[in-house]
């Protein structure tokens, strides 16, 4: 069994002179960043390998976490599609056992939405039709390997927002 985290970057700030690829956190994001890291490293199996946006906010979120795994900086996630993504995700090898994608809206919901299958909590699904905040994370189990990882392939077995 695998374990697929998604993260949606912390809370960023909206600098008048700073374009969107460029954007940094926002005091608040800073600390929930943190606290999603802490969250990972308490209820999730150590991160084996990262996939991450090239935005400066999903940087900074990831580097907030203090998840000290092997990093992808793939700028095919930033403006991108639940597609794409799981493309990305399909390309992984065997040996990574836990991943994490930290990325964006409305990708990351729409991905674990797209991923949940049948033996997914409904009260989590419901949960994340309602909102995906800023820093929130979804924890999906995955039976596969991550080649033939497809759409209703994986057990959405948690969500939680870092506050």
């Amino acid at each position: 069994m695998r374990t697929l985290l998604l993260l949606r970057h912390a809370k960023s700030d909206y600098p008048a002179d700073t374009v969107d690829h460029q954007r940094p956190l926002a005091p608040r994001g800073e600390r929930e960043a943190g606290l999603a890291g802490e969250w990972l490293r308490s209820h999730a199996p150590a991160v084996d390998a990262v996939l991450c946006s090239t935005a400066t906010r999903t940087r900074l979120t990831l580097e907030r976490t203090g998840i000290d795994a092997p990093v992808s900086f793939v700028d095919r996630l930033y403006d991108s599609t639940p597609g794409i993504v799981l493309a990305e995700i399909n390309d992984i090898g065997d040996e990574v056992s836990t991943l994490l994608v930290v990325g964006h809206e409305p990708v990351m919901s729409g991905l674990a939405l797209g991923l949940a299958g049948d033996d997914s909590d409904p009260a989590t699904v419901a949960e994340i039709e309602s909102k995906y905040p800023t820093s929130a994370i979804s924890l999906l189990r995955v039976p596969g390997s991550w080649r033939d990882l497809q759409l209703g392939g994986a057990e959405l077995a948690d969500f939680h927002v870092p506050r």
